[in-house]
């Protein structure tokens, strides 16, 4: 309907704005909102699922997935839990966790902030282990070279395991029966979450003591526990525990569970027992089989000692059937070479006396004083006539320089003259001395030759003959220097350096003339028969 009149007169006022019943939140409003919501209603849930995106953050937390068949949840481990965790968050592992339900405003996205986490099942658990035993066994920690060996005497036995269990008891039980020694036990617990981090503890620390500690430092350790199920045998399965036991210096023995139980910790030590027990007969020996086993030996060792004997003297009685019957028999031999020897001894004696005697002549002769006479001669001669050339020589020039003088004289002043002859007077004698030295010298040193040549003539003079030896005179008188003019029964004179005896050579008799071999008679023709 339209209006057909207009007011006159001032306007209305502009109408008021009706009240809103809900009014608009802003986005972070509405986010914190969700959030304490979500917390108050879901402040303590547990869920299942598979582990998937797992980002282990430089911080320390561990950010996750969690999702099944057909939905997946982000969650978040804060750095101040992640030590607490039943298990470790590893892609494809099943688990069940337990915290809160919160968001991330930053997003608008839900997730759980994971407070514990435990494997859904045996199934998750075997197959982390079995990732683990892959990771482990690619470092090379269950290396055979790497194992230590088990001492076969040991001292003292560290054992690790539950002081309250049966277990100890059977082990203590069979060390003490097989072989008494010291055992050292370091109490732990062997189920749980602490449990991995004691029996750590206890290993380090054994591996830390020393030789000459108040508590002596094991040769052996052993790792025990009964048996269990997977869930109860977990904690020796642990990665850090693995790692610990493959640190160990001292030689580890894993006796964890029954036969058939295996944990990860049987793969990195140096030997597995099956059951406790089993653990404390691989660790030591039975006393009562060494003994027995020694006995043995000894028993081995007499017979084998008496064998030798037997053998000695059988092998002793049948050398001595080949020697002779009296001792004297085995030296007679050696005796007789040494007698053929000592009568050749005089002989070879007798002739190496009469070499050296021919040998003493022949030189003599060399030095016969006429012979000496003869050769002091010549070299006196020959110094003579030296000394003649010399002083001819020294005359010579002389003269010649005497003559130069004068020919000079007329070229040169009186006084130069006298300067120069004075000069040549004083060169003339230096030159004479030099000259006439050498000669009195040379003198001096062949008469000292010549002294010394006297003495020894007058030492080797066959006229002198020395203490132990004789000179040999003919009836002449003459001296015989060879045996070869000596006849048999020829006259002789022995001189010696006291005096001179009479004697007589004797030789062999004239050879005898060969018998003349008479002609044998020809046999005698024989008759005629006719």
């Amino acid at each position: 309907m339209t209006d057909d009149y207009v007011f006159a007169g001032p306007a209305d006022p502009e109408p008021a704005v009706p009240r809103d019943n809900n009014p608009p939140l802003s986005i972070s409003e509405l986010s914190f909102a969700l959030k304490r919501t979500l917390e108050d209603r879901f402040g303590h849930v547990r869920l299942r699922g598979e582990v998937s995106k797992v980002n282990r953050h430089a911080s320390g937390h561990i950010y996750l997935t969690l999702k099944d068949d057909r939905s997946a949840i982000d969650g978040v481990v804060w750095k101040g839990s992640v030590r607490g965790l039943g298990v470790q968050p590893e892609t494809g592992l099943e688990v069940i966790v337990t915290g809160k339900i919160t968001s991330y405003p930053a997003r608008s996205s839900y997730q759980i902030v994971i407070e514990s986490m435990e494997a859904a099942g045996a199934g998750a658990l075997l197959a982390q282990l079995e990732r683990l035993k892959v990771k482990l066994s690619g470092e090379g920690l269950f290396d055979a070279g790497r194992k230590q060996a088990i001492p076969l005497y040991p001292r003292t036995i560290g054992v690790i395991t539950s002081p309250t269990g049966a277990v100890i008891r059977d082990i203590l039980h069979r060390i003490a029966e097989r072989w008494p020694c010291r055992v050292v036990v370091w109490p732990v617990v062997v189920q749980g979450d602490a449990a991995s981090g004691q029996i750590s503890a206890a290993i380090r620390g054994f591996d830390a003591m020393t030789p000459d500690g108040p508590i002596p430092r094991p040769d052996l350790l052993i790792v025990a526990r009964g048996g269990g199920s997977v869930e109860d045998l977990w904690c020796f399965n642990d990665e850090g525990l693995a790692r610990t036991v493959a640190a160990a210096t001292i030689p580890i023995l894993s006796a964890v569970g029954h036969e058939t139980d295996t944990t990860l910790i049987d793969f990195v030590s140096d030997r597995r027992a099956p059951t406790p027990t089993g653990a404390a007969e691989l660790a030591t020996p039975v006393l009562a089989d060494l003994r027995a086993f020694i006995t043995d030996l000894e028993r081995r060792l007499d017979r084998a000692g008496a064998r030798l004997l037997e053998d000695r003297r059988v092998r002793l009685r049948s050398v001595a059937r080949g020697l002779p019957s009296r001792p004297e028999d085995l030296v007679a031999l050696a005796q007789q070479r040494l007698d053929h020897a000592s009568s050749r001894l005089a002989s070879g004696l007798g002739r190496n006396t009469e070499l050296h005697h021919r040998r003493l002549v022949g030189v003599v002769g060399r030095f016969a004083p006429a012979l000496l006479d003869r050769a002091i001669e010549q070299r006196t001669a020959r110094l003579e006539g030296q000394s003649s050339r010399l002083a001819a020589g020294l005359g010579a020039n002389a003269a010649v320089h005497e003559r130069r003088l004068l020919r000079i004289a007329g070229r040169l002043s009186l006084d130069s003259i006298h300067r120069r002859l004075d000069q040549r007077a004083a060169r003339m004698e230096t030159v004479s001395d030099r000259l006439s030295r050498p000669v009195p010298q040379a003198l001096e040193r062949a008469e000292t030759r010549l002294a010394a040549l006297a003495r020894a003539l007058a030492t080797l003079d066959p006229k002198r003959p020395k203490p132990g030896f004789a000179r040999i005179d003919d009836e002449t008188g003459a001296m015989v220097s060879s045996a070869a003019l000596l006849s048999p029964g020829q006259a002789v004179t022995l001189v010696f350096p006291d005096g001179s005896k009479g004697a007589r050579i004797e030789g062999e008799d004239a050879p005898r003339p060969r018998p003349v071999a008479r002609p044998r008679p020809s046999p005698a023709s024989q008759g005629d028969l006719f």
